[in-house]
């Protein structure tokens, strides 16, 4: 048998034989003819079968196939298909599985799509469809670039551990597991890890890797395990720089997408993406709840902000600044950790932020306190004992360089990419109170 090509790859050999293996999509019988699209990673294509070459093959059974690759008539041609200007004459077929009733509707244009705990459910039958895989080749071509920018700029990859001796963030949603005879916990984010590096001097890292966190929420954006990009940079002089390090990665990373995968996104999702320009507005804390106020929205968390309120921070955003992206900075102290360092002009505030896009949070980030003194007393004033610290804390005794850095969402970019309202249709496989399988 000939070597197999994708089914995308056949409108090169027009006058030639080649091998496709795939999915059956659907199958058309029209008397002594019988029209098969097979379906592969890169697309459908169409296959002319003799009756007695397709048997009783059905919708979902994986073939392989032999064909000449023949132009379609001018009027046969499908705009719709990329490969709608061939089609492939069968010679040989061989059913490599077949496949029972499904329990999801997956093309049928007639009937209603399943629920979404039915498509969770099935989930590996949900993400057969072409439309459902961009979500996942777009998030491939979003790690790839952003890694791309990363080395271009002289950052060093990290690997953190995922077991910890003590929680990373704060006591509440925490995970707790058996370490042999002892306790440990699941890591809520690589953060002092990341503070590590900057002390053993790596300069610029960062990490993709999960994340871990009890939550008992039940929203549409929020999960108790997911995949989290960190960042972090040495010898800044403001959380200002860790801003312009993350918008210049964001702007090169979505630039990509957008040249690649713009125009699927938009014919399969409706959204028009484009890439940013740099920089990003930002905006202080006071100044968003001021103007929130004046926008008569309800103001429910002092020093933070509310779903709500992120929605329409960032609905006036775009209509005075022109920008779907605002970073909102100088939170308070209250309700940030210990280890943001605090203005010099205002200790109440720190020097923090965070990226909203389109009115969804999708970014956390500051310039971290590195002396040891002050971090000490930052600590106890949130009530937090010394002892649990020590090894975080000894980072910073014997000389750690001012750094910052940012925890960065990709399943909620991913969200915004393609303007889907929950998380479970763009993690792979979603993990949330209730949910343990598939």
């Amino acid at each position: 048998m000939n070597k197999r090509i994708l089914n995308a790859e056949a409108v090169q050999y027009v006058g030639q034989q080649v091998k496709l293996c795939g999915w059956v999509n659907t199958r058309r019988d029209h008397g002594s003819i019988v029209f098969i699209d097979l379906r592969d990673i890169s697309g459908l294509v169409q296959v002319v079968v003799k009756p007695e070459l397709a048997q009783d093959i059905k919708p979902e059974w994986v073939v392989c196939l032999e064909g000449l690759v023949k132009e379609r008539p001018e009027r046969m041609i499908n705009p719709k298909m990329e490969t709608g200007k061939i089609e492939i004459e069968a010679q040989k077929l061989e059913i490599l599985s077949k496949a029972k009733v499904l329990p999801l509707h997956l093309f049928e244009q007639e009937v209603e799509e399943s629920t979404l705990e039915k498509r969770m459910n099935w989930r590996w039958l949900d993400l057969r469809r072409p439309k459902k895989q961009l979500i996942f080749k777009v998030w491939t071509a979003l790690e790839q670039s952003l890694r791309e920018y990363w080395l271009g700029q002289g950052y060093i990859e990290i690997h953190s551990p995922k077991f910890m001796s003590s929680p990373s963030e704060s006591g509440a949603e925490l995970f707790e597991v058996k370490y042999f005879n002892r306790k440990a916990y699941l890591a809520q984010s690589p953060q002092f890890y990341k503070q590590m590096a900057m002390a053993s001097g790596f300069e610029k890292i960062f990490e993709v890797g999960p994340v871990f966190r009890a939550n008992p929420s039940f929203t549409s954006r929020h999960d108790t395990e997911f995949t989290g990009y960190d960042a972090e940079i040495s010898f800044i002089e403001s959380h200002l720089d860790v801003i312009a390090a993350e918008e210049e990665a964001l702007a090169y990373a979505l630039g990509k997408i957008e040249k690649k995968y713009g125009k699927e996104i938009e014919e399969n999702y409706g959204r028009k993406l484009i890439a940013p320009k740099t920089p990003f507005p930002q905006i202080t804390m006071a100044d968003a709840k001021k103007i929130l106020a004046e926008l008569k929205v309800k103001s429910e968390k002092e020093g933070d902000l509310t779903p709500e309120e992120e929605r329409k921070l960032s609905e006036w955003i775009l209509k005075e600044r022109g920008h779907e992206f605002v970073f909102v900075t100088e939170y308070p102290k209250q309700v940030r950790p210990f280890y943001h360092m605090r203005l010099e002009s205002d200790p109440k505030l720190t020097k923090s932020f965070d990226l909203l896009w389109n009115g969804l949070e999708i970014t956390t980030g500051a310039q971290r306190e590195h002396r040891y003194e002050i971090l000490a007393k930052q600590a106890k004033e949130k009530g937090l004992k010394l002892e649990g610290l020590k090894h975080y804390l000894n980072f910073f005794k014997y000389g750690c360089p001012p750094h910052g850095g940012f925890g960065l969402g990709p399943s909620r970019m991913l969200m915004k990419i393609f303007n889907i309202n929950n998380v479970r249709e763009v993690t792979y496989i979603y993990r949330g109170v209730k949910r343990l399988t598939p």
